[in-house]
């Protein structure tokens, strides 16, 4: 009985939205392509195109060049990945209304850049980032936070770049605002996170120990070397980790083989280095 009542209940589900998108197709002219109207509903936030001096400042921010690879989560009508394309990136938008898919193709076949522009019919959260150098989107804060332990997964040094809304009590490593004469009149800043390494635990350093405390890009913990225990304070920006030990500038790069950097202390620049303790 449960099991006949679901059947009959997804069936006529799946009839009304047969039905809706054939209604929605009649009212299109014969001929007329697909126009998006700001506010529509969509899966899972309403479409409001991000203005386009805003999506100049988030490439922009994000450094984007040729060597990247852009995902654009909610791509709506195509113009991030458009915008990265014409700087020459590898870009995807994933975008779960096909109409909206069908309208950045054409668009980014009127602008020329469909070897490097690419859009897919997929939700965000059953899709693979793994690739992505550059990530951006305008999504809304419960996203954000449902999508953040998948991002935070991502390779170290991997750019996030949110118009408008945050990610929680991860705070952001830069931001920027388009202004009313660059014609953005709402939604008009962008938050950018380098996704962080993980430095977590105790290190072995040649004279001593390092222990870090680790919240997201902020670092904590104790440096104890030549029978003294000093506190540390610093940031991850990817896989550089920078932190101040009493005097002492400490940078360096947390790679497989450990982390490798200098020390300045006073006037004087000497090297360090330091392997994960198992």
């Amino acid at each position: 009985m449960i099991a006949s009542h679901f059947l009959r209940r997804s069936f006529l589900t799946l009839f009304m939205s047969l039905a809706a998108t054939a209604v929605l197709a009649q009212d299109r002219p014969a001929g007329q392509d697909y126009q998006p109207e700001v506010g529509q509903s969509g899966k899972d936030v309403v479409w409001v195109p991000t203005p386009q001096a805003l999506v100049d400042k988030m490439l922009d921010m994000a450094k984007v060049t040729p060597a990247d690879f852009v995902m654009d989560l909610g791509s709506g009508d195509g113009r991030t990945v458009i915008t990265a394309a014409k700087r020459g990136a590898r870009a995807l938008g994933i975008e779960y209304n096909p109409d909206m898919v069908a309208l950045s193709q054409r668009n980014a076949a009127k602008e020329g850049v469909t070897s490097n522009a690419t859009f897919m019919k997929a939700d965000l959260f059953e899709s693979d980032f793994s690739q992505a150098t550059v990530i951006t989107m305008f999504l809304l804060p419960d996203i954000n936070l449902k999508l953040r332990p998948k991002i935070l997964g991502l390779k170290p040094g991997t750019r996030i770049v949110s118009n408008s809304f945050t990610m929680g009590e991860w705070q952001h490593d830069r931001s920027v605002q388009a202004t009313e004469s660059e014609g953005c009149q709402s939604y008009c800043t962008a938050y950018l996170w380098i996704v962080p390494a993980e430095a977590e635990g105790s290190w072995k350093l040649p004279d001593g120990e390092l222990t870090i405390k680790q919240s997201f890009q902020m670092i904590t913990g104790t440096l104890k070397a030549g029978g003294k225990s000093t506190a540390i304070k610093g940031r991850l920006t990817g896989e550089q980790i920078s932190f101040k030990a009493g005097d002492a500038q400490y940078s360096g790069r947390i790679g497989a083989d450990g982390i490798k950097g200098t020390v300045k202390a006073g006037s004087g620049t000497t090297e360090w280095s330091a392997a994960r303790k198992s």
